[in-house]
């Protein structure tokens, strides 16, 4: 790999997972640099990756989301290809030049995903993102067996930001993720941004990282079920879905989560994250379409809601 490499390590607190994540990193095969970018840690992180590491650490003082911890470590290098990966994975020795070398084969891509793997080796906790007609997004080939990896259905939109690679010039015309959500579907909103721009999507089977977070972490709070709401409202108006096609699908299966949510954890945090993740997006422009390719059209109704459901099982943006 000839191009620089630099690695972004998104940090809250948790400095036992990014000191083996760091561990990991550093027996990596190809050279690249890792930069730690701590959203407002209380546990002494930085100070503590500074000393035992010796990594480059870009503090932002409070705990501003994901999107911005991830937006400020890139901008603090200058390297070629960019790579995402959260402080919770643990990555192979060949992860790095595996998950990288796609974007010198193909001068088009405008990202990689990786291969995250659950708790024991055996599953797959995702291969990047995958988008229903509605721009849901969710794990790709999530509980498949590891073999799987390199199964082309459903259809790549793009990387997930717990693990993927990125060429600094399309993050670059991007704008990079938005900082307007704080956290969840930040990387597919990426994802489909970049597709729409004409940037392509691939995936990385072999580039395998073992993730803690995968396993079952159960039901989630309140609050972290108001940003997934949020976060989903505000896509639905930045792509302006219920003006196309989907519209009646989108309404039925958002009123039809927003009432098992309800019911089932008697508040009514993911209805009210969709209103202000609605709101937040007046007034802003509208996202182009991403190309048919970046979605599959294959995922149904009643796929899409299983889907949502196993990922709120699973402590993920289902709600």
């Amino acid at each position: 790999m000839s191009a620089a490499v630099d690695v972004v390590v998104p940090t809250f607190n948790g400095f036992e997972l990014t000191e083996s994540c760091l561990e990991q990193l550093g027996r990596q095969t190809i050279p690249h640099r890792v930069i730690v970018a701590d959203d407002g840690s209380t546990d002494g992180t930085p100070e503590r990756v500074r000393e035992r590491f010796g990594a480059r650490v870009v503090e932002l003082g409070a705990n501003r989301g994901f999107a911005a911890a991830c937006d400020a470590g890139v901008a603090a290098g200058n390297g070629d290809v960019v790579v995402l990966l959260n402080n919770d994975v643990d990555a192979e020795p060949e992860f790095l030049a595996r998950l990288v070398a796609p974007l010198e084969d193909d001068a088009r891509a405008g990202s990689v995903a990786a291969t995250l793997v659950q708790p024991g080796g055996a599953l797959i906790d995702s291969v990047g993102l995958t988008a229903d007609r509605t721009l849901a997004g969710f794990a790709r080939l999530h509980g498949r067996p590891l073999a799987e990896a390199g199964a082309e259905r459903p259809r790549l939109a793009g990387p997930s930001g717990g693990a993927g690679a990125y060429r600094r010039r399309a993050w670059e015309e991007t704008g990079g993720l938005d900082e307007r959500i704080f956290a969840y579907h930040e990387d597919l909103d990426l994802a489909l941004r970049l597709r729409a721009l004409g940037w392509g999507a691939l995936a990385a089977p072999d580039a395998r990282g073992l993730h803690a977070g995968g396993a079952t972490m159960g039901r989630r709070a309140a609050s972290q079920r108001e940003r997934a709401g949020f976060a989903r409202g505000y896509l639905l108006r930045r792509y302006g879905v219920l003006r196309t096609p989907a519209a009646p699908r989108a309404l039925a299966t958002e009123a039809l989560v927003c009432a098992a949510d309800a019911l089932g954890s008697r508040d009514l945090a993911a209805a009210r994250g969709r209103l202000a993740g609605w709101r937040a997006g007046g007034g802003l422009s509208t996202h182009a379409s991403p190309p048919a390719d970046a979605v599959d059209a294959g995922i149904g109704f009643g796929e899409s809601i299983r889907l949502r459901r196993a990922a709120r099982a699973e402590g993920g943006a289902g709600a």
